[in-house]
């Protein structure tokens, strides 16, 4: 079996659209569908810039199978679970695509920028050029990010790391990355939290909070990794 990574623009589709005119907003979906008939709901993530979000929210209920997109966390967080309920009918699912040809995918599908990300888990018959070609022509754009067989891949951290990446926010992502550059983890711990701050042109306590929240989402991944390893 393979896992094959792919990068999808659903062009003329609100996700799409509207994700690539907030590239600082990543949009995660959560929950399985709900609903029958033509109308279905499920909960998404999005994650950001709080201002960015709220507009993202404005603007993805202009979408055309939009039917309602209502937040069910505050806004003002740069973190907010959205419940969106969209018209099946008018609704461009690569999932339901994936399904009618027998491919097995990961759940959660992130996007960010304009793209999806979808893995995907192939046998040694399914044909990875029939199935992009199936997704291209309805007018997506397709780029193979990866593709390597099962057992090439690290089975310990081949989701783990996606997983905890994905669930910072784009702030939080940068705060760890200036203080892993400036030295904030290292053994001399050469930089303090204020030469983080400053690298990010932010306050010392804002800079902070970022940090603590990255820490504190990374550690709880960690730990949950670590405890079923013991099981």
């Amino acid at each position: 079996m393979r896992e094959v990574t792919l990068k999808i623009k659903q062009n003329g589709q609100p996700e799409c659209e509207v994700s690539e005119r907030y590239p600082k907003v990543t949009m995660r979906s959560v929950s399985s569908m709900t609903g029958r008939l033509n109308e279905r709901k499920r909960i998404i993530e999005l994650s950001g810039d709080p201002d960015e979000i709220e507009q993202f929210i404005d603007d993805f209920r202009e979408g055309d199978p939009i039917v309602a997109a209502e937040p069910v966390t505050p806004l003002g967080e740069p973190t907010v679970f959205v419940s969106l309920t969209f018209n099946a009918a008018k609704w461009d699912s690569i999932a339901e695509q994936f399904a009618e040809v027998g491919v097995h995918y990961r759940m959660g599908t992130i996007i960010t920028n304009g793209w999806e990300r979808w893995t995907l888990y192939l046998d040694p018959d399914d044909d990875l050029t029939e199935i992009i070609h199936i997704i291209e022509a309805d007018g997506n754009d397709v780029q193979l990010v990866r593709q390597l067989e099962m057992d090439e891949i690290d089975p310990g951290s081949q989701f783990q790391t996606v997983s905890v990446l994905h669930d910072l926010t784009q702030r939080q992502r940068e705060a760890l990355g200036a203080a892993i550059a400036a030295g904030y983890y290292g053994h001399e711990k050469d930089a303090s939290v204020e030469d983080v701050a400053t690298e990010l042109g932010v306050g010392t306590t804002t800079a902070w909070e970022h940090l603590a929240r990255a820490e504190g989402k990374m550690m709880a991944d960690l730990g949950e990794f670590l405890d079923a390893g013991t099981r």
